[in-house]
């Protein structure tokens, strides 16, 4: 279990302002290049964002499912990106005397990518979100201080 924690100086509104924009989520996930879609509803449990992952010209369509939706608190959702698998990732938001702290944990729940050794994965999970959530400070931040 890869688990970030990162302190915004925003507040858990603020953050879940961010989360509850889909177009936004190729801007603070790490690795997601484009969106292509944002069901009607987003982030309502069952719907969905169609995105895509890589570089050009390497680049595989993806579709992220909302599991959980509870503002301002916690967030589940389940991306997909086949041929690597399907993981399953969970933000936590709370206040903090500073802003918010936001806590996010992923976990590799189906294909090739779950059968990689935990030692091995983790530590490339937690890099990537710890970028994740330095990216997602920025907007949620950003989009307070003009709104």
């Amino acid at each position: 279990m890869a688990k970030n924690v990162r302190i915004l100086h925003c507040s858990p509104e603020d953050v879940f302002d961010v989360l509850a924009d889909g177009w936004l989520y190729t801007t603070w996930v790490v690795g997601a290049s484009r969106m292509r879609a944002q069901e009607p509803g987003w982030p309502q449990v069952g719907t969905h964002l169609h995105h895509s992952f890589g570089a050009w010209p390497v680049v595989i369509d993806d579709v992220t499912t909302s599991l959980v939706w509870d503002p301002p608190h916690r967030m589940v959702i389940q991306p997909k990106g086949w041929p690597i698998g399907e993981a399953r990732v969970e933000l936590t938001v709370e206040p903090h005397r500073k802003g918010c702290k936001v806590t996010i944990v992923e976990n590799a729940i189906a294909g090739p990518g779950s059968y990689v050794p935990d030692f091995l994965m983790q530590p490339l999970i937690w890099v990537r979100n710890h970028e994740t959530l330095r990216r997602l400070g920025w907007v949620a931040v950003g989009r307070a201080a003009n709104a």
